[in-house]
């Protein structure tokens, strides 16, 4: 790209559209800048933009020109970047970049970031990058490392500020100025007692308008949110919502300050967990489209091949009724409306009680209120969309025993819809199985199966095919 070329690209091409993405135009204008062999013109463009639109390029750009334009902007490419960048994409430049060169950027970030770069690395690559680390960020990632994943110890930080509850306000002001190793992101100060426990927290807002002389004792929340080190991150994330917290401390077994949480990083596991969640009861993975080809295909096939299954069980029932169905045509023709709109009606209840589980709203105290609410709502929704096929059926088949029959199908698959919408996810609960993974497979089956056995057989007993 020449200089004049690159004059052109105004500083409004070369930044964001109106919905803060990058623009196509702009991301064309640092690949040709790649191509063409013109790095400086290529650094001069991405200089400009905030590391997470850095991350975004990069997310942008071809997979087979991701390390050209890692190399032309290396000096750009700091662990701030990393830290906001897609894991497939990350993993992919983090595999051409030598030990030492990863041990530079993950020395750069807080423990969590540093460890979500590491912790999907080779083993052996891993011990590569802890080796080039200094004592202390290997010491506080390997022990991060050991936690269970998605967990709060893989999530926290070391990074924060303790203090003991003797000390005055005037105290803490000289130490949080007095010491330039101190992490500078933080918004509250932890007070701990001789063994290292929290006993109560402190704002930094109080901390400011309070005189000197205070004991900080005196000034801090002695009612704190304390999260277990081995809990679950979604569970963490619940926590959060649930008191408004903006960070939390997280303690070891033994109830000692082990590192803090803070609500940055929630609002990525909120979004994360969420989405992980809808692409669960999909089948469909992870959803990333930067995920491998291959393993995206391993994961859809498995419960397509699970579908399969299902679907070879629902046909086996419409193969129990073949004969009545080759003597009345007008079932065959009327049968996939019952199964699919119990289907549909069963995937409505399933969305509401996996979300509810998932945010603990649905729990053992109220799953029997939940089950006489899915049973309400599925009968009258039953009874309207019964009453609406079996007028159709009349008025375009003219047969009264046919709108009846197809009628108190569509009812009595709407119940088995409602019911199974609820049961199930909440047996796979209580067995310990993510209700997201597995609770669409089973329910689509029930009511692709009641609906064609509940059409089918009140047809036969009414005598439709006779």
């Amino acid at each position: 790209m020449s200089e004049t070329e690159l004059d052109g690209v105004d500083a409004e091409t070369t930044q964001l559209d109106e919905d803060d993405r990058l623009k196509p135009e702009f991301v064309r204008a640092v690949l040709d800048a790649v191509e063409a062999g013109q790095p400086e013109e290529a650094r001069a463009l991405v200089e400009p933009l905030h590391p997470a639109d850095i991350a975004d390029l990069f997310e942008l750009t071809p997979a087979d020109q991701r390390r050209g334009l890692a190399k032309a902007i290396t000096d750009l490419l700091d662990g701030d970047v990393f830290a906001e960048m897609n894991d497939y994409v990350r993993e992919t430049l983090i595999d051409a970049l030598d030990p030492s060169e990863v041990a530079d950027i993950a020395s750069e970030l807080d423990t969590d970031d540093a460890v979500a770069i590491i912790e999907d690395m080779e083993e052996s690559d891993q011990r590569a990058v802890l080796r080039a680390l200094d004592p202390d960020d290997r010491a506080a990632i390997e022990e991060a490392l050991s936690y269970p994943e998605e967990s709060a110890g893989r999530l926290m930080q070391r990074e924060l500020i303790a203090v003991p509850e003797h000390w005055t306000v005037g105290d803490v002001l000289d130490y949080l100025r007095g010491n330039d190793d101190l992490t500078t992101d933080f918004w509250e100060v932890f007070v701990v007692d001789p063994a290292h426990k929290p006993v109560g927290t402190c704002q930094l807002s109080w901390i400011m308008r309070t005189p000197r002389s205070v004991a900080i004792g005196d000034v801090m929340r002695r009612e704190q949110t304390l999260i277990p080190v081995d809990m679950d991150q979604e569970e963490v994330a619940l926590r959060f919502q649930k008191y408004a917290l903006i960070s939390a401390a997280v303690v070891d077994p033994g109830g000692r300050l082990v590192g803090m949480i803070t609500v940055d990083d929630i609002v990525h596991i909120i979004s994360q967990e969420a989405g992980e969640d809808i692409l669960r009861l999909s089948g469909a993975g992870e959803g990333d489209i930067n995920e491998p080809i291959a393993l995206t295909v391993r994961t859809r096939i498995i419960w397509l091949v699970v579908n399969l299954g299902t679907a070879m069980l629902a046909a086996s029932v419409v193969g129990a009724f073949q004969g009545e169905i080759a003597r009345y045509a007008l079932l065959a023709v009327l049968m996939p409306i019952v199964s699919g709109m119990g289907g549909n009606a069963g995937t409505q209840t399933l969305a509401v009680v996996v979300r509810a589980l998932a945010t603990n709203q649905l729990t053992s105290s109220n799953t029997q209120r939940m089950i006489v609410r899915e049973f309400t709502i599925a009968a009258a929704n039953g009874a309207m969309l019964g009453a609406l096929i079996g007028t159709g059926t009349f008025v375009i088949f003219g047969s009264a025993s046919l709108a009846i029959v197809i009628a108190l199908s569509m009812i009595i698959n709407n119940l088995v819809a409602g019911l199974a919408g609820v049961l199930v996810p909440v047996m796979l609960e209580r067995a310990e199985v993510d209700p997201a993974v597995s609770s669409a497979v089973f329910v689509t089956m029930m009511t692709d199966v009641m609906g064609f056995f509940s059409f089918l057989g009140l047809a036969t007993l009414w005598g439709l095919g006779s």
